[in-house]
């Protein structure tokens, strides 16, 4: 399985396509799944890419196109409905862009964990949605994959406990009015700041904080202009591995099966290498000297979620959804 094409393999693969005298990949004898995403070679899900390809390499050949090369960040939902593409790594994000209703399943605090993500996408609840995003999307979900939980880091040595604490503190947000209302909701004051200036931004004083998966604390070396990580646990990182409909129906119900098992061989996979490489973090952060600890977090997701409700968002949820989630063990 390629995962560095440059732009010639690109076109090789193109032309290679084309003069496959119109068949549509499924159709194929030895398929060749061609899977977009914009995390790198160095990514665990790269990893976990290689394991799911290697289990269904019976039946299909995928190749990966890492980075981006094949479709900006963004489009590959897109391209997936368009034929375009067979496999895709698909953000939440994009698909509440299309759908609505979806934007509950990006909301703070929906999800506790990656078990508690993990079961509600193999419950009914979550047959519910991914049939949404069949029928009006035309493309299928095989599952959830999980990229780390989003918590506070703050130059301040002030004791965070409760969401009241973080009033008038200066969190850096990444641009947009979804990531203003997820600063608001933890009881700060968000300050838009693009990625790249937020080290600068700590060390300066033009934020009091941040707020990302530990694995990026680690990679930006924020760490090194922070004092302490409140793990708020308030975002549970997630995309959806995702494949084209037309690709799905064309497999007969025992690939299908096998295809799916690999799927969730593959994702649980990485969601305990995800796992593992957080608690790692958490332990190093602590033995450089950072004050490492978690606040009262229900009372922070008992605040985030009262403001969501009342965001023109919540407008478009399910009715019920969100208690029926909140209630899952």
């Amino acid at each position: 399985m390629n995962f560095t094409p440059n732009r010639r393999h690109v076109l090789q693969t193109g032309a290679a396509l084309a003069a496959a005298a119109g068949l549509p990949a499924w159709a194929q004898a030895q398929p060749t799944l061609r899977f977009a995403a914009v995390f790198s070679d160095k990514d665990i899900r790269a990893d976990m890419m290689k394991m799911f390809a290697k289990d269904v390499e019976a039946d299909f050949k995928v190749e990966a196109f890492l980075n981006s090369t094949l479709f900006r960040q963004g489009t590959e939902l897109v391209a997936l409905q368009r034929d375009n593409l067979e496999m895709g790594n698909i953000s939440p994000q994009d698909i509440s862009k299309q759908i609505p209703a979806w934007s509950l399943l990006t909301s703070a605090y929906l999800f506790r964990d990656a078990n508690h993500l993990n079961a509600f996408f193999a419950s009914d609840l979550g047959a519910q949605m991914k049939k949404m995003v069949e029928d009006q999307l035309k493309v299928k979900i095989l599952g959830p994959t999980f990229f780390g939980t989003r918590q506070v880091g703050l130059k301040p040595k002030k004791k965070i406990s409760v969401p009241a604490d973080l009033a008038g503190v200066k969190l850096r947000m990444p641009p947009g009015d979804s990531w203003q209302l997820l600063g608001r909701s933890l009881g700060a004051n968000p300050t838009p700041m693009a990625y790249a200036e937020t080290y600068t931004g700590l060390q300066t004083g033009a934020i009091d904080g941040q707020d990302n998966p530990l694995p990026n604390v680690q990679n930006m070396k924020f760490y090194e202009v922070m004092s302490q990580i409140v793990l708020t646990s308030h975002l549970v990182g997630y995309d959806l591995l995702t494949v084209n409909m037309k690709t799905w129906q064309g497999m007969s119900a025992a690939k299908q099966k096998s295809f799916q098992a690999a799927a969730d061989k593959a994702i649980a996979w990485s969601t305990a290498e995800h796992l593992k490489r957080e608690k790692e973090l958490a332990d190093g952060f602590k033995a450089q000297g950072l004050e490492v600890y978690a606040p009262n977090v229900n009372a922070f997701r008992e605040h985030a979620q009262k403001v969501y409700l009342a965001s023109d968002d919540a407008k478009n949820w399910p009715a019920g959804m969100l208690d029926k989630i909140n209630a899952m063990k």
